[in-house]
């Protein structure tokens, strides 16, 4: 077994990777914590290597509950809306797949997961998406198996009342995505008022280091008249919109003339129209997608004025 840690390593990282983004919805932390339970393997006794796939679920688990409990902290001070580190999707056209993706890997439900403490979060996931039984949950976070029912029971309740149903297929949802941002491309406000829903919501995740919106946008015409007011601006930049899949849902990438990533936008789409658009500008949860633009960015001192001294 131990000379073949390679070939697991290859074979369970995605496995991992998948519950530790889940957890914390940070890209970086999750490769942190996937780098230490594969080095916490390598350490395992014989009877812990006869199962690598449990001995590699259970040590991320508790590495990401832990990560969680300092991260929340962090979070707790966030400054605006505070939304997980985007995925690009590769355009898999698996129908399972691509249902799988979009209910677990959403934005939306990445959000509704961070209302919870690291305990429910773990069990509900361990239990609701990867199909652990709750006398393994209970082994992996030290509780009783009544007590893991109960906290996962809690956990679905919440995610069954806040997190948004995409019923429409991802065909449907692609479609309804180019036309939002066509729409937005030709400053066209008739056509955006057609696909946004009256009481949609616009979150734009800049932190301290994005320009952007730091609160909620609520209803159709305050969001309109802010993304005629971006597109506009951005053309005037030769700024690029390129359709992708993020998390499992319709978005677009926008790059400056350079090449270099701006932010990143997705849509929730509902019911044949577009329920929520959520902005990733802050370059600290960008920057594993590659180069960015300085373009969006905030200056030092505006830094300093939204959260204090800047380093």
């Amino acid at each position: 077994m131990r000379d073949d840690l390679e070939t697991v390593f290859r074979d369970l990282r995605p496995y991992a990777f998948s519950i530790a983004y889940r957890m914390l919805g940070s890209v970086s932390d999750a490769e942190d914590i996937v780098q230490d339970a594969f080095l916490r393997l390598g350490q395992g006794t014989d009877e812990e290597l006869r199962s690598p796939k449990a001995y590699v679920a259970t040590v991320t688990t508790r590495l990401a509950i832990d990560a969680l409990r300092v991260a929340r902290t962090r979070r707790e001070t966030y400054v605006g809306p505070w939304l997980p580190e985007p995925l690009l999707d590769d355009g898999a056209s698996d129908v399972q797949l691509a249902a799988e993706i979009s209910d677990s890997l959403s934005m939306a439900f990445l959000v509704v997961l961070e209302t919870m403490s690291p305990l429910e979060r773990a069990v509900f996931l361990l239990h609701d998406v990867f199909s652990f039984d709750y006398d393994e949950i209970a082994k992996v976070v030290g509780k009783e198996e009544a007590n893991c029912r109960q906290v996962a029971s809690r956990a679905r309740r919440r995610v069954h009342d806040e997190k948004p149903r995409f019923e429409a297929s991802r065909d449907q949802r692609d479609r309804l995505a180019g036309r939002f941002f066509a729409a937005c491309q030709g400053r066209d406000m008739a056509g955006l008022v057609e696909l946004l829903a009256a009481d949609a919501v616009f979150y734009g995740d800049g932190g301290t280091k994005g320009s952007g919106v730091n609160r909620p946008i609520h209803g159709r015409d305050s969001i309109v008249g802010i993304l005629l007011s971006w597109f506009g601006q951005g053309a005037g930049l030769g700024i690029v919109c390129d359709a992708v899949w993020i998390n499992g849902q319709p978005g677009a990438t926008f790059r400056d003339p350079d090449g270099r990533l701006i932010n990143v936008i997705v849509l929730d789409i509902v019911d044949g129209s577009v329920q929520a658009v959520r902005s990733v500008i802050n370059p600290d949860k960008l920057a594993h997608l590659g180069p960015l633009s300085p373009i969006g960015r905030r200056s030092k001192r505006q830094q300093w004025n939204a959260d204090g001294p800047v380093s």
